[in-house]
């Protein structure tokens, strides 16, 4: 069976623009399982657009809580609600993350209290599981075995790494991190790494277009990694695919996908995707090689 990995937000940092990427967020088809992998604006209406339904909501991780990972997390698992969601909802993220729910929730009382009364919904602050986590083993039900790396993301000190190993497939996702060269070692022989990735030459203008100067282009070089060092960290693990998200900057008209393929060739010459909102990536290893990311590799 192929499993899916669909790219619902490509874009790093949480600023949008018109006709522009979303922040991050991503799905995973593996196992059976709906799993969503970070939370930034535009997951709710990504999932409906990849052929979610919402009431089937299942299992969500966060990597870290930068607003372009966890900002709609409260409003997806709401929507979901509202859309039908009836049963348990288990959501796993860094230390911090039942205090987002939990503020969420009180922030939602008087449409939460009103729709239980009104509609005869049961109370979703019953159905949201929070279980935060660190470093080692995060879940291992059912043939999914989920494990976490703490990765290199300052000031950000929970920032963690996933690597999803099933049966039918394995993913990494790096979270956001500098170059982090023991990466590598917890994503040895994946079928994907979704790594994030940063343009040199696209710095500078991003900085000079949102603002905040010398700090945020201090904070990028500090704590983001280039395409060609996420390359190196793709060889160097012997992964199945790369593919580039989390990418910095997204949306310069200026940079185009030959920019990034560039970059990443100076170090990685397998198979490559430079991630775009719903492109979607299939692979597993009962899967022929040949239809490995069919819908969307870029070679």
């Amino acid at each position: 069976m192929t499993s899916r990995l669909t790219i619902l937000g490509s874009k790093g940092g949480p600023a949008i623009r018109p006709r522009g990427p979303s922040p991050t967020s991503m799905l995973l088809e593996v196992g059976g399982r709906t799993i969503v992998v970070d939370c930034g604006l535009g997951v709710s209406r990504g999932l409906v657009e990849a052929g979610v339904s919402l009431k089937t909501l299942d299992l969500v991780f966060i990597t870290h809580l930068h607003s372009d990972h966890v900002l709609e997390l409260g409003a997806l698992l709401h929507t979901a609600w509202t859309t039908g969601l009836d049963h348990d909802v288990r959501v796993f993220g860094p230390p911090g993350t039942g205090h987002y729910w939990s503020r969420f929730a009180q922030a939602m009382e008087f449409d939460i209290e009103i729709r239980i009364a009104d509609e005869g919904r049961p109370d979703i602050r019953d159905l949201v599981r929070i279980e935060e986590f660190a470093e080692g083993t995060v879940f291992d039900e059912g043939g999914l075995a989920v494990s976490a790396l703490r990765v290199d993301h300052p000031p950000v000190t929970d920032c963690l790494a996933l690597r999803f190993d099933h049966e039918e497939g394995s993913v990494v996702f790096s979270a956001d991190t500098a170059f982090f060269p023991s990466l590598a070692g917890f994503a040895k022989g994946v079928d994907v790494l979704v790594h994030e990735a940063m343009l040199a030459e696209g710095v500078d203008r991003l900085v000079a277009r949102t603002g905040n100067g010398a700090r945020l282009k201090e904070h990028l070089l500090a704590s983001h990694s280039f395409a060609a060092e996420a390359g190196r960290i793709a060889a160097d693990a012997g992964v199945g695919r790369l593919v580039l998200n989390h990418l910095i900057p997204a949306d310069d008209p200026a940079i185009t996908q030959a920019h990034w393929e560039a970059a990443a060739r100076e170090t990685w010459t397998g198979p490559l995707t430079i991630a775009r909102d719903g492109l979607l990536v299939e692979f597993g290893r009962v899967a022929p090689e040949s239809d490995k990311a069919a819908t969307g590799g870029n070679e």
